[in-house]
């Protein structure tokens, strides 16, 4: 290669940078709106490598009819430009997802997310065209056409691999997630018109430094504002895991959600014990194998400490080791929602980690680890719940909250199979107002008659509602399901085929 490549060189690189690192902020971008899953993942990577695949076949053909760096350099340009008017003609796109969601329109939210991906087509097929133009404007020599052909690929790489990394541990920090876009789209428009500079074309690279100019000024006029509107929004974080809003509702409740909003991972009124949610049928839980108070509590999924507060509220101020992946979720809990109860101690770590790795007993191990519609797998199988098992005292219950739809069972009945593998006793009690039940597993061999002896017995108020709400649907569990274990959970799947069958009206 010729010495005088350094700039096609550092090109070939930075295009690489920014092809992983706008595949990560286009998760970022996506995730308030339809979440993180494995399924939203794989449909960004699989059309980022469709997008790649067209620009490798294209660019190679294009380089053969018209191989000059300016051409390079213009493609690059466009390429930068395209990245940072995405996130903003995006947002129409993104913003059908919330009537989608609300209302369940399938339709809807599929014209959404296909149009918010389409918009990819552009920006990533052109930086595909990057790597075999630019083999063939470095090689001058058949003899040494192979090791062109490996630095280019080396470079490019290597950028790919510190845009997976710079966007998580720096960009998004730094500037946020369309602050992120338009760095990308900065950095590949200044080093394209500088290639178009060296190459004599002065007139030309005044039209892409007004390209230039109009993604400054788009950045310079956008003050960040709110995300995704909501009514009563209090406030939203992102983080590095969610994308997380506080809101108000008009009854009087502040209320967590995360990511596309599908559902409350917590709530809050300073005047109320109960909630008239799934958290409440945890209160209950430790009475499947005693009439006694529980002495402790392990909940696996703290979010903003609805549950610990009941729990405090009701038995007093006993120890409760409060589990959240999410440290900023951990924040907005006690900063919003009044989560600093000296009983309570919050411990940001993953919940199949902390089983596995810290001693402790507990009468009851909690485990509400939803991010709508999904449990995470390693949440759900039949190693996991040995673990917990090994952290229950003698009189120990383990409480699992499941969605269901009106007439589909089949994730509930998958869990409580998976329980079934572990301990003596599995019961079932469904929410009269939510598709939520709760699946309750106790260390020792007890009877459905136990528990309604047990609740008789409570003092309790808040307690003795909740019990008269449980003893209409507690039932034992029988039913057969396929057993998730840490081979083989085909937690996604199945939630995904609920969803479908339900949106289906089936």
């Amino acid at each position: 290669m010729k010495s005088n490549n350094w700039l096609l060189l550092t090109l070939v690189f930075l295009c690489g940078f920014s092809v992983m690192g706008v595949e990560m902020a286009a998760s970022r971008l996506l995730r308030p709106f339809f979440g993180d899953s494995i399924l939203i993942w794989a449909n960004i990577i699989g059309l980022i490598l469709i997008y790649l695949t067209l620009g490798y076949y294209l660019g190679g053909r294009w380089a053969d009819r018209d191989p000059r760096a300016v051409t390079l350099y213009r493609i690059i340009a466009i390429a930068g430009f395209a990245i940072g008017i995405l996130p903003y003609l995006a947002r129409p796109f993104l913003q059908l997802a919330i009537p989608a969601l609300q209302q369940f329109d399938a339709g809807l939210g599929f014209v959404s997310f296909v149009g918010s991906l389409v918009l990819f087509i552009l920006p990533i097929t052109l930086l595909g065209c990057v790597s075999p133009f630019a083999i063939r404007l470095s090689t001058r020599d058949v003899t040494s056409a192979g090791a062109t052909a490996g630095t280019v690929y080396a470079l490019s790489t290597f950028g790919s691999i510190l845009g997976v990394f710079a966007p998580v541990f720096i960009l998004f920090q730094s500037f946020g997630t369309r602050g992120t876009f338009v760095a990308f789209s900065i950095a590949l428009l200044v080093g394209a018109i500088v290639g178009i500079i060296q190459e004599g074309k002065i007139v030309r690279a005044l039209k892409y430094l007004a390209l230039l100019a109009i993604i400054v000024i788009l950045a310079a006029l956008d003050s960040g504002g709110i995300v995704k509107a909501a009514p009563g929004l209090v406030t939203e974080i992102e983080s590095p895991y969610n994308f997380i809003q506080v809101i108000d509702d008009p009854s009087g409740w502040r209320l967590l959600t995360v990511n596309e909003g599908q559902a409350y991972q917590s709530a809050y009124r300073a005047d109320r014990v109960l909630t008239n949610g799934i958290w409440d049928l945890f209160l209950i839980a430790p009475h499947f194998a005693s009439a006694d108070a529980p002495r402790s509590l392990l909940l696996i999924g703290l979010a903003a400490g609805t549950t610990a507060r009941a729990y405090t509220l009701v038995y007093g101020a006993i120890p409760i080791d409060g589990v959240e992946l999410d440290p900023a979720i951990i924040a907005a809990g006690q900063k919003y929602f009044a989560m600093t109860q000296p009983n309570l101690r919050a411990i940001a770590d993953d919940g199949r980690n902390f089983v596995q790795t810290r001693a402790g007993q507990y009468d009851v191990i909690a485990i509400d680890a939803y991010r709508q519609p999904y449990i995470p797998f390693h949440l759900t199988t039949v190693e996991f719940f040995r673990a917990t098992r090994a952290h229950l005292t003698p009189r120990g219950v383990v409480a699992v909250n499941a969605a269901h739809t009106p007439t589909d069972y089949r994730l509930v009945d998958a869990l409580a199979a998976t329980l079934r593998q572990v301990f003596p006793s599995v019961y079932l009690i469904d929410h009269p107002n939510s598709a939520n039940t709760l699946i309750v597993a106790t260390l020792a061999p007890t009877r459905l008659d136990d528990f309604r002896a047990n609740v008789a017995r409570a003092t309790d108020a808040n307690l003795r509602v909740v019990a008269e709400q449980a003893a209409l649907t507690a039932r034992v569990a029988t039913q057969t399901a396929p057993v998730f274990t840490d081979d083989r959970a085909p937690v996604e799947n199945l939630i995904h085929d609920i969803i479908f069958r339900y949106a289906l009206g089936q």
